[in-house]
């Protein structure tokens, strides 16, 4: 046993336990396909992913699916003060009480979806930070499976709106891996091909940076794709102070036909009748271009089309609720019961 320095805690380190791979193997399992499953098993990419997160000695971190526990430990081996492992899959629980065991009073583990899981009870009240302040010393950490990355970061978004959920400690920041793809999009410019819903509703939101690239060889199994590293910092003032559906809508509605003019996606979100003329009020107010591509536009584009339809809502309540996509179903709807019509009369007067 080595003795401690005096006037200095010693740093925790795990002690020695099975590698990763043997942990698959003692408790076979494998990663499910249909739950876009992919280990990350080499220990010093779990190392520098953690790193990203920033300072974790005495932190409080909830890692999201944390699977067989490859990044799990690198978090335990920063010297985290509470570790809360959320996990779906009940076939990796008898392996993270392995790490639980040998890191005493550190972990606790949920069996549960990260999607309904309450987060605003998940750390102590004391580490609350007001919004304007440093944030507090909460991280969310997770290799979150391809098929919930992008309804769970939507959802986050929202939550960093409202300053609820696992905001409602301050501004968290998240260290997540998405597809290299998804990536590129949360973090693109103006004028990027890349440029996306996602880039606008997490940019004006939070600090989004592409920390890097981990390649695809890197997972067990192997994914088609490159993985990115992504870390987000909520923002103390949003770049657009609208509510989160309301900048939602109007984000969706612009990048609905991306490769047309901006003003060909503006215009679903006014019912057909005055929509033309509603479209160019909208455009003119803000002062965008009809003609820029929706990859074109700038933050502060968005944030203008973002107020002037928030005060066109104000003007008319009925406007929010409007949805293009139902009105183009009920139409659908109506010219079939009109053509089914026509067809009956027509066989009809044949019959005679």
């Amino acid at each position: 046993c080595l003795m401690a320095v005096p006037g200095k805690v010693a740093a925790f380190r795990l002690p020695p336990l099975p590698t990763i791979g043997e942990i698959i193997k003692l408790f076979r399992l494998k990663a499910r396909k249909q739950l876009s499953q992919n280990f990350l098993l080499d220990l010093r990419l779990t190392d520098k992913l953690v790193r990203q997160a920033g300072e974790l000695k005495n932190a409080h971190v909830c890692e999201v699916g944390p699977g067989p526990g490859g990044i799990t430990r690198s978090i335990l081996n920063a010297g985290v003060e509470q570790l809360l492992l959320i996990e779906k899959d009940t076939r990796f629980i008898p392996g993270l009480k392995m790490l639980s065991e040998a890191a005493p009073g550190k972990v606790h583990i949920v069996h549960g979806d990260i999607l309904t899981y309450n987060m605003e009870k998940a750390f102590p009240k004391y580490l609350k930070k007001s919004w304007e302040d440093e944030p507090p010393d909460i991280h969310i950490i997770g290799n979150l499976p391809f098929s919930v990355s992008t309804p769970l970061i939507i959802t986050w978004l929202e939550n960093v709106s409202k300053k609820d959920g696992p905001f409602i400690y301050g501004r968290t920041q998240m260290t997540l891996t998405f597809q290299k793809e998804v990536a590129e999009r949360l973090t693109a410019n103006p004028g990027g091909k890349q440029r996306s819903r996602l880039s606008i509703m997490s940019q004006h939101l939070c600090t989004v940076e592409n920390c890097f690239v981990i390649p695809g060889q890197a997972f067990v199994p192997q994914p088609e794709v490159d993985v990115a590293v992504v870390h987000f910092t909520p923002l103390v003032q949003p770049k657009i102070q609208q509510p989160f559906k309301l900048v939602e809508k109007v984000v969706r509605s612009v990048f609905q036909f991306r490769r047309k003019y901006c003003f060909r996606g503006i215009e679903t979100l006014f019912p057909e009748s005055g929509r033309l003329k509603r479209t160019e009020q909208l455009m003119m107010t803000a002062n965008v271009d009809p003609t820029l591509r929706p990859t074109q536009l700038s933050m502060s584009q968005f944030r203008n089309l973002c107020n002037t339809y928030r005060k066109m809502c104000d003007e008319d309540p009925g406007l929010f609720v409007y949805d293009y996509r139902e009105e183009l179903r009920l139409k659908k709807r109506a010219n079939l019961l009109i053509s089914t019509s026509q067809t009956e009369e027509t066989e009809e007067e044949n019959q005679f």
